[in-house]
């Protein structure tokens, strides 16, 4: 890692410590007092933007077909991209033509030559990047997201755009693919493309963080933007009610509908192997008592750590990093020498982190990344039922046709 990238990282771990009241003394409250100031501009142009939209000052697009928002109030940490995956996979098993419309958060943007050529040459913006045509992957990891790879790498037959346009990618899915079902990832605070449904995820083990608006804290909107949500999904549980969780969502949106649900950890999938290949699917069996290095880039690491402790895996060592972070070569070797010294037997790591691992990167330790899938845990008896209730309300009519 080189000092400049080692500097900024250790800067946004700082910060994320000021956030969560992690460091004491003069310096991190001088630091918290000026974040707080920029906490307050953020919450006014939240709220003053979304006043516009509801005035109708400033008009969402409707597009004429079934859009589904799934999104949270915080950054980072639900969990969403499990639920989204799901989710989309039921709407097509229902028989709808689904696409995912995501911004591709950190996504590397085509070069500048490219989009001075088509700005010369067309009288139209680019069309968004085409991440899976429901056939074959088109871009990688790098030039999709993260997120937008995995979806489509786990979801055959779905069409997964990326664009911070949504909008016109959501045009676009509907007349190249025929497309009749439109997911917006992340797309909570995306309010030019109005959802029919908008479905909210809260991380039941951190809601809300400190309560206050980024930078300060980890809230995109206030509290009360609850009130927005069409359903709240409740993420991370262990299966106990929270009153007070629900009582404050009853407060800012009365008699709205909980599903509750947990992210289960389903195998250990060896990277680099094509499955199916020798030992490349583990259960999750193989950790017990197995000296394990973790490491993660990811909002929540403290869950992903429990899982491997919870499965029996002895954690030798661990190494975080922050949210998105894109793994070079050194990072990976400076983490397989902290491995061996430790005496671990395999690094294991999240599936959001493993598609940001170059393909050819080599392993002198196996590496394996772990698999999570949804479970409803409450609201709903499945997560089919769930997008029954959600989607089909009457039986043989489809929502938003």
């Amino acid at each position: 890692m080189s000092w400049i990238k080692r500097q900024f990282t250790s800067l946004e771990l700082y910060t994320v410590d000021v956030i969560y009241g992690r460091r004491a003394g003069a310096g991190p409250a001088i630091y918290g007092a000026v974040l707080q100031v920029f906490s307050w501009l953020f919450n006014a142009v939240a709220q003053a933007r979304l006043w516009l939209y509801q005035r109708r000052i400033l008009h969402d697009q409707p597009l004429g077909c079934l859009v589904v928002v799934v999104g949270n109030l915080t950054v980072g940490g639900t969990g969403k991209t499990p639920v989204v995956e799901k989710f989309a996979r039921a709407l097509q098993e229902r028989g709808r033509k689904v696409a995912i419309l995501s911004r591709g958060y950190k996504s590397k943007a085509p070069p500048s030559w490219k989009r001075w050529w088509w700005a010369f040459t067309h009288a139209e913006e680019p069309p968004p990047r085409i991440v899976s045509d429901g056939q074959s992957l088109l871009l990688d990891s790098e030039q999709a997201g993260d997120e937008p790879y995995m979806l489509a790498r786990n979801l055959p037959g779905v069409i997964v755009l990326v664009d911070k346009n949504r909008v016109k990618a959501g045009a676009f899915a509907i007349k190249k693919f025929g497309c009749d079902t439109l997911v917006l990832d992340d797309g909570f605070q995306y309010l030019p493309l109005k959802g029919r449904l908008n479905l909210l995820l809260v991380d039941k083990t951190n809601p809300f963080g400190n309560g206050h608006l980024l930078p300060r804290g980890i809230l995109r909107e206030p509290i009360s933007h609850l009130r927005r949500a069409s359903y709240v999904f409740l993420t991370k549980s262990d299966g106990r009610r929270d009153a007070e969780l629900e009582r404050i969502i009853e407060e800012h949106n009365p008699g709205v509908d909980i599903i509750e649900c947990a992210h289960r950890p389903k195998y250990l999938q060896r990277f680099g192997a094509a499955v199916g290949e020798g030992d490349s699917r583990q259960p999750l069996t193989f950790l017990k008592g197995k000296r394990v290095f973790a490491f993660s880039g990811i909002a929540t690491p403290e869950s992903f750590e429990k899982f491997l402790r919870d499965l029996g895996a002895l954690l030798m060592g661990r190494e975080r990093f922050m949210d998105h972070y894109r793994y070079g070569p050194e990072d990976l070797a400076e983490l397989f020498v902290l491995a061996t010294k430790v005496g671990a037997e395999c690094l294991v790591t999240t599936e959001k982190d493993a598609v940001r691992i170059a393909a050819a990167q080599e392993c002198p330790l196996p590496l394996y990344y772990l698999r999570l899938e949804i479970e409803i845990l409450r609201g709903a008896s499945d997560f089919d039922e769930a997008v029954g209730r959600i989607c089909f309300p009457q039986s043989g009519v489809r929502a938003g046709t």
